[in-house]
């Protein structure tokens, strides 16, 4: 896409403009899923959107929407609405529309083993038994090669059922974490948007490492 021309009395010169990231969070929709760790990608989507000012209001894709400008570069914004297990329905179509090659897109989504609120930014990988990340990989031809943030709940505490626990709301101390962590995911993906993935995940994910520890230690 061209978004200038600049002249002078010889030439012109056509400069393109960055090429959008789409950033969509995945978990399922009503309130009565609000709220509870499986949908902790949608948390990182509605914290991103409001400290960049982005609105989300409009419907595309099977997805809430939104979009705008960070640091100069256009951004996506999606929470795709056909539920966790359905969510390359929405995701697929949407990089497939802008013409986004993977390496612009970014998966959020929560994940059990990480401690609760700890992060981690991977320029790809695989599902990792995640049904929603694996709707996303199937919907993009069963490509593995977008970057997804992973964002920790920890994991269920005794013999409870894995399905239960991810359903469930978040505790006053776990919650607390969560807000943490989302609020360095922030700066983190602003970070992304300017300098790319794999810089972006070095610091990011060194600083992370040594918050594992400490939140391993309390």
């Amino acid at each position: 896409m061209l978004s200038k021309l600049y002249f002078n009395r010889r030439f012109c010169t056509a400069i393109q403009s960055p090429r959008p990231w789409l950033f969509v969070g995945l978990g399922n929709p009503g309130d009565k899923f609000k709220g509870t760790r499986h949908n902790v990608g949608f948390n990182m989507i509605d914290t991103f959107a409001e400290s960049q000012g982005i609105d989300m209001d409009t419907v595309f894709c099977k997805a809430i929407f939104g979009k705008g400008i960070v640091d100069g570069v256009p951004v996506l914004l999606a929470k795709p609405q056909t539920y966790m297990n359905l969510s390359g329905e929405s995701s697929g179509p949407l990089a497939a529309y802008y013409k986004l090659p993977l390496n612009r897109v970014l998966v959020f989504h929560d994940d059990m083993d990480l401690p609760c609120g700890v992060l981690r930014l991977q320029p790809k990988g695989s599902h990792g038994s995640h049904n929603g990340m694996k709707s996303v990989i199937h919907h993009f031809r069963g490509n593995r090669e977008f970057a997804r943030l992973r964002i920790g709940i920890g994991k269920p505490p005794g013999q409870m059922d894995p399905k239960a626990f991810l359903l469930q709301k978040f505790n006053a101390t776990a919650q607390e974490r969560i807000d943490v962590g989302l609020k360095e995911g922030v700066v983190a993906l602003k970070e992304l948007v300017s300098k790319g993935v794999e810089e972006s995940a070095r610091s990011f994910n060194t600083d992370q490492k040594y918050k594992h520890i400490k939140i391993s230690v309390n």
